[in-house]
């Protein structure tokens, strides 16, 4: 287990604040391209597999290759100076997308995106961890990981006016700079913990000896397949949600990314904090709830997303002259309860390994999570939609991504088995299961 530090202080709420908000352009720079996808499309005339290659596999490879060296590498040097630089090339990277002159060239530009972000997130987990003692974890980490749905209100938001009035690539430009100010805000204000340092001068193991000791630990690869199998259902729906409106219920590429990013953003943000906050509160009395808050959120989200993905187009309200699906008041519900398994996921981590090896740790969930995810998530459902159109038309998408809901339920299963091992490992208890977790 990761040692505690003794008292929170003003810079401490202040290097996560600075965490935060580089988490929040992290995803905001990744998910910026979903609601860019129909403009380039048409420009490069590219199907919706590429689509997926270049949304997906391309970007989980290069992710996934690189994530454990640096993660590794912060665990030696501190967390600071690797997610400083990460940030700054991610974000110039991301600019650089907006002058690609060829799908080729957008391609290896996403890719450079995924090697700087390689080195942020799990880092930045590692460095919450050090800073914030375990009771007060779950609340710090659910603050850091409000990134994916705050980086959808203003990346989908945002970046689908600036595309509707400027062109897909000023979005690029103008959403990806100010990551490189972050960078370099991160470098020169914020404090690194006292525990990295030490953390730093104990003897390393080998890269082999590290592995096995990580997977070889109890729930800890069941934590890991879950987060991994709930992340392809994730960035499919993150990725194609907006050309689902647009296809689907008529939206434009502003009202797309309007409700998404405001509507589900929004929702998202206010999911994710009340998870961080019943999760500190249930813990107290059993930490089987660790995992059982993340069972529980996923298995509520499944039929909130199928009734989203199923429910015939047909407008609820109108809010600003942009129409409201009725459909959408489902997601609402799927965003609230889908984020329930980061935030105790990736809390368990900073209970199982000690400091030395936190970042690695965390670095594999994160793999696993972008390997699967990110990698595989868009480019099923763009194989999907593909399929499906030769018999279903342009219906087809949406039938794809309500493909995509069923598999969260491999997700609880694991986490159902991995509850007791990770209580086991944590307090030695042989305690029931939560009541409500063994009801589901």
């Amino acid at each position: 287990m990761s040692p505690s530090p003794t008292r929170t202080t003003w810079r401490t709420h202040y290097a996560l604040a600075v965490l935060a908000v580089i988490y929040i352009f992290n995803y905001i720079d990744r998910l910026l391209v979903s609601i860019l996808i129909e403009p380039i499309k048409l420009e490069f005339g590219v199907s919706d597999t590429l689509i997926g290659l270049l949304t997906g596999v391309a970007f989980a490879l290069f992710y996934t290759v690189f994530g454990l060296p640096l993660g590794r590498l912060s665990d030696r040097i501190g967390r600071k100076p690797v997610i400083a630089l990460a940030c700054i090339a991610w974000s110039f990277m991301t600019v650089l997308c907006g002058v690609a002159t060829s799908f080729t060239m957008l391609l290896i530009f996403r890719i450079g995106v995924a090697v700087g972000e390689a080195g942020g997130s799990a880092p930045s987990v590692a460095m919450i961890s050090d800073l914030y003692p375990p009771s007060q974890r779950s609340r710090a980490l659910a603050v850091f990981l409000m990134g994916p749905a705050l980086g959808a209100v203003f990346g989908l938001g945002m970046g689908g006016w600036v595309a509707d009035t400027y062109g897909w690539r000023w979005a690029f430009i103008i959403i990806g700079a100010p990551g490189v100010l972050l960078g370099l805000l991160l470098a020169l204000t914020v404090r690194a913990p006292n525990q990295i340092k030490s953390a730093a001068d104990a003897p390393q193991e080998s890269f082999l000896t590290t592995f096995n000791s990580l997977i070889s630990t109890p729930s800890y690869l069941l934590i890991v397949v879950a987060g991994s199998v709930a992340a392809i259902a994730g960035y499919a729906i993150g990725t194609w949600n907006p050309s689902f409106l647009i296809r689907s219920h008529d939206l434009s590429i502003t009202e797309a990314g309007a409700l998404m990013g405001l509507g589900g953003g929004m929702t998202s943000v206010i999911g994710t904090l009340t998870c961080g906050w019943f999760a500190d509160r249930m813990v107290k009395k059993n930490t089987g709830w660790q995992l059982g808050t993340a069972l529980l959120g996923t298995a509520i989200s499944i039929p909130f997303g199928l009734l989203f993905f199923l429910w015939p187009a047909g407008t609820a309200f109108y809010i600003a002259g942009t129409a409201v699906p009725t459909a959408f008041l489902f997601y609402l519900g799927f965003a609230f309860f889908a984020t329930w398994w980061t935030v105790p996921c990736f809390g368990s981590m900073s209970h199982l390994f000690p400091p030395t090896k936190l970042a690695q740790g965390t670095a594999i969930f994160f793999m696993g999570i972008t390997l699967l995810g990110v990698g595989l998530g868009p480019l099923v459902v763009g194989v999907l939609s593909d399929l499906f159109a030769l018999t279903i038309g342009t219906e087809a998408l949406r039938y794809a991504l309500a493909s995509t809901i069923g598999i969260l339920l491999i997700p609880c299963i694991c986490l159902a088995i991995a509850i007791p091992k990770y209580r086991d490992q944590v307090d030695g208890t042989q305690d029931e299961l939560p009541d409500a977790v063994a009801t589901i």
